[in-house]
């Protein structure tokens, strides 16, 4: 339970997470390789931040918004693996941020999921990465996030 303690330590309480509203399962799993569904910036059933990155949203708000991300998807990765400490290593990181056409600090935004993932998981958190541009995301959110990981046997 390292991870969990490392979680707690920093204030940060997992949620349990509901099941999808829509055709999808929030995790994958083929073997030792978990694939998320994209995850938003939700804390207690409601975005933390809505809007657009160079319009409505600041920098640190992008960043905020995408730790939000990763704190969501290790609720979901709890309820689906029961331990955190069976994460072996993150392999990969797809980040959207919902932006202007002039926004051109996506990698930035992408930071605060990718340093927080690093500070929680060490060396297994660093990962491949692509931050993506886009006009809209669902609901409004600022940023979603999916990873691919790689598990420990039980």
């Amino acid at each position: 339970m390292l991870i969990e303690k490392k979680l707690e330590e920093k204030g940060i309480k997992l949620a349990t997470p509901g099941a999808p509203k829509f055709s999808y399962v929030s995790i994958k799993q083929y073997g030792d390789l978990l694939y998320t569904s994209g995850h938003d910036c939700q804390s207690n059933g409601a975005l933390i931040y809505q809007g657009t990155l160079g319009k409505e949203l600041t920098i640190e708000q992008g960043r905020e918004a995408a730790k939000q991300c990763i704190i969501n998807i290790f609720s979901s990765l709890k309820a689906h693996l029961g331990d955190l400490d069976r994460i072996d290593e993150c392999i990969k990181l797809l980040g959207f941020v919902q932006s202007t056409n002039e926004f051109k600090n996506q990698p930035q935004v992408m930071n605060g999921a990718s340093d927080f993932l690093i500070e929680i998981l060490g060396e297994k958190g660093k990962h491949a990465r692509s931050a993506i541009g886009t006009n809209t995301l669902p609901f409004d959110t600022p940023v979603e996030i999916e990873l691919i990981l790689k598990i420990k046997p039980e």
